[in-house]
């Protein structure tokens, strides 16, 4: 798929984020991979380097270009919508098979912004053109949004205000272990104390 093909899921073990060139700006293919396990270095040149969501998106540009000028702007919006939605599932998907500093949390807070704006400059409908908005139309695109915030707490004690506030506002989509395994993935964050935090059951 595009997205297997943008993250570097193609090949076993070819999700790791590769530069050639110094500090130029590369677009080669093979040398785009997603990766959050980034030191400060690493995230230097992963700012300033085309990563997997440009190339990502632009790929879909080209699959959904073709199809949006001869459709209705209701019709489009609902075409850009499920591809969204179906490209945020196996992005989570591909993250859950990733490790995270929090470097590399600020990197996927990052993408997913980049990810929601591609999206509204798509959206015909004004109404359907805020976070919100998208939030609601798009589930899994809101899954990201709310995984990018929790991996990006600077630390634990701020788990459980940050999920309470979103539950508060009914706008929280993840289960306790969702929660649980992508707080697992930050390498700053130790396990038992993350289990230990989301010991009980989602209500």
């Amino acid at each position: 798929s595009l997205v297997n093909d943008a993250v570097g899921l193609d090949n076993p073990g070819s999700t790791s984020f590769m530069m050639s060139g110094g500090k130029n700006k590369t677009t080669d293919r093979s040398s785009v991979r997603m990766n959050y396990e980034l030191n400060d270095h690493e995230f230097e040149l992963a700012q300033a380097s085309e990563g997997y969501v440009s190339r990502l998106c632009s790929s879909l540009d080209d699959l959904l270009d073709p199809l949006r000028i001869h459709l209705e702007p209701n019709l489009s919006d609902a075409l850009v919508i499920g591809v969204i939605g179906t490209a945020s599932k196996r992005i989570e998907a591909a993250v859950k098979r990733c490790r995270f500093t929090e470097n590399g949390a600020y990197m996927l807070d990052s993408d997913v912004r980049y990810i929601l704006h591609y999206t509204k400059e798509r959206i015909a409908s004004a109404e359907q053109s805020s976070n919100i908005a998208l939030h609601k139309a798009c589930t899994p695109l809101a899954r990201l949004s709310q995984i990018a915030a929790l991996m990006n707490l600077e630390d634990l004690d701020g788990v459980l205000d940050l999920i309470s506030d979103y539950k508060r506002k009914g706008t929280w989509d993840l289960k306790i272990e969702d929660a649980r395994a992508f707080l697992s993935l930050r390498v700053d964050f130790e396990g038992r104390k993350v289990n230990e935090l989301l010991r009980s059951d989602d209500e």
